[in-house]
């Protein structure tokens, strides 16, 4: 890198619109939505969309909601002129859908493009030309009025062409190609000359396309150069002005947003942001940046992992686990704080709340999206994303201390396999660990009056079956009390919490018995049974169990 890159590069200049009215706006309903999906988007592919993959990839975008479709090149090979007759000869395209097509401002190819379209009921075609400085001292060697000329009788080639189709409702666009580099004046003079040609009207618009060929400057100053050619140029109000923007500085869905803001009245660009180079505008950003600002978009993207899986079959090419909205990541946190900020704004929220979680800027749900990827845990994590995982996935209602406690089971487990640790990886750690999955379930009998409970049975203990009885004011009281007499050691219950984990015929109990067994350590011990006594009796066997392991970890670790 140049230590003075002045000497190579060059800032773009403002635009000097000092009364902007842009950046008090609010984005208040969508624009109008066009997928340039088959055509950009496919010009960009390493191998681009057979026949197949773009009819595939155009039911999906009629399905999403487009209304505005550009389907392709049709000049530039016969499988996109092939699929452009497809479409039409198959009756494709639904009655609300208008496709797009575009074409460079070339005789020959304008002829052919029409010829691609004959007989479809409705179409826009978008000429384009390039407009900016460096192409037309560089590339073209062409002057201003040259490219003027370029522009104006390809426009008139479109009037003359359409009118051999008088069955087609036709649309006009132009694109000033590179609009994003070329002098404010001459875009409008460009603009002005083809508007001239076409004669559009308040009921018959016209599109003006203005394109970041290249990003080159920040947001703010597209904004500026939007709103200052949304205020001259002429025949406004009976234009549609739209925007392209590519993503050459990473900021291509805030340009889009600011150039609405500015003025736009139109979107061109692609599911997830497909195109040339970094990509051109990803649509599904933008859209659902409205919807979680209170705006429909108009577009459905419920389904959004379907909606995925179509984009990375057709482009063969995948979609970043970190993309907005629907990369695979993009709802789960790791670190311990999040999980337990969004463990417990779960807990507080009622239905119909309107949505406020933190970093969760949308309901996953409302993408078809489960709950189930929003805390996963790894060696970043804490007690808050292992208990959201074990209550969303199996019902368990962990005591804050027991969360506690099996956090640190956790973490020795992470901190030996350094891998992540799956829902099912943690509800068979936590049935290992406090004796579930070996539980047998207590043979007993409870009597008793006058507030005394008697219980009596045989009773699992350290992995053997013992005869025990005691009595209490209860029956864990009666339990502890024999199963301290039985086995020499101190008991005393500090804490118990007990929930139903499911209903029906085939309903279970969780128990959660704290302990300080000797005097010295305190544990958790938990049960699981379809009967509470029973579940209870399993949790206090439990904490017993890993009292003596507990003591013999802290000596390990000394």
């Amino acid at each position: 890198m140049l230590q003075n890159p002045a000497s190579k590069y060059r800032a773009f200049p403002p635009v000097r619109l000092v009364d902007r009215t842009w950046p008090d706006a609010v984005i208040s309903q969508p624009p109008v939505w066009c997928s340039v999906d088959l055509r950009d988007g496919n010009q960009a592919l390493i191998e681009p969309m057979d026949i197949a993959r773009k009819m595939r990839m155009f039911e999906q975008l009629v399905a999403i909601g487009f209304k505005e479709i550009e389907v392709g090149f049709p000049s530039a090979s016969q499988v996109e002129f092939d699929f452009m007759r497809k479409l039409i000869e198959e009756n494709r395209i639904p009655d609300d859908v208008t496709v797009q097509v575009l074409t460079q401002a070339r005789e020959p190819l304008v002829r052919r493009t029409f010829e691609a379209l004959a007989g479809v009921p409705r179409a826009i075609v978008h000429l384009y030309n390039a407009t900016a400085p460096v192409m037309r001292q560089v590339v073209l060697n062409m002057s201003e009025d040259e490219i003027v000329e370029l522009a104006c009788s390809n426009a008139q080639l479109f009037k003359d062409i359409a009118a051999d189709y008088p069955e087609t409702d036709w649309t006009f666009q132009y694109s000033p190609e590179m609009y994003s580099d070329t002098e404010l004046a001459f875009s409008k003079r460009v603009i002005d000359a083809v508007t001239a040609v076409w004669q559009p009207t308040p009921e018959k618009k016209c599109i003006i396309n203005l394109p970041t060929t290249v990003e080159h400057s920040t947001p703010n100053l597209f904004a500026d150069m939007v709103e200052w050619t949304h205020r001259h140029i002429e025949r406004r109000d009976s234009i549609v002005l739209s925007v392209h923007p590519h993503n050459d500085r990473g900021t291509g869905t805030a340009t889009a947003e600011l150039a609405l803001m500015a003025g736009a009245d139109r979107l061109e660009g692609c599911l997830f942001g497909n195109g040339e180079r970094t990509g051109n505008l990803d649509v599904v950003n933008v859209a659902l940046n409205m919807y979680i600002q209170g705006v429909h978009p108009g577009l459905d993207f419920s389904q959004i992992d379907d909606i995925r899986a179509t984009v990375e079959y057709c482009n063969q090419l995948p979609v970043h686990p970190r993309h907005p909205y629907v990369g695979d990541l993009v709802y789960t946190s790791f670190s311990g704080s999040h999980q337990d900020a969004i463990k417990k704004a779960f807990s507080a929220r009622q239905e119909g709340d309107i949505w406020d979680m933190p970093y969760l800027p949308i309901d996953p749900k409302d993408l078809g999206r489960s709950y189930e990827a929003v805390i996963r845990v790894n060696s970043q994590s804490g007690k808050g994303g292992i208990a959201y995982l074990l209550e969303s996935e199996y019902g368990l209602q962990l005591p804050r201390r027991l969360q506690i406690e099996f956090s640190q089971v956790v973490q020795r487990e992470m901190d030996a396999s350094g891998k992540e640790l799956t829902a099912l990886d943690l509800w068979n750690l936590f049935q290992r660990e406090y004796g579930i999955d070996s539980a047998r379930t207590p043979q007993y009998r409870l009597s008793g009056a006058s507030g005394t409970v008697a219980i009596s049975g045989e009773f699992c203990v350290d992995g053997e079956m013992r005869s025990l009885s005691g009595e209490g004011t209860g029956p864990i009281d009666a339990f502890v009390g024999a199963l301290a007499e039985a086995s020499g050691r101190s008991i005393r219950v500090l804490d118990y919490a007990e929930h139903a984990v499911s209903a029906g015929a085939n309903a279970q109990a969780a128990a959660y018995v704290e302990l300080r067994v000797d005097d010295t350590h305190v544990v958790y011990g938990v049960g699981m049974d379809a009967n509470i006594v029973s579940a209870s009796i399993s949790a206090i066997v439990s904490g017993l169990a890993r009292a003596p392991r507990t003591q013999m970890e802290a000596v390990a670790a000394v």
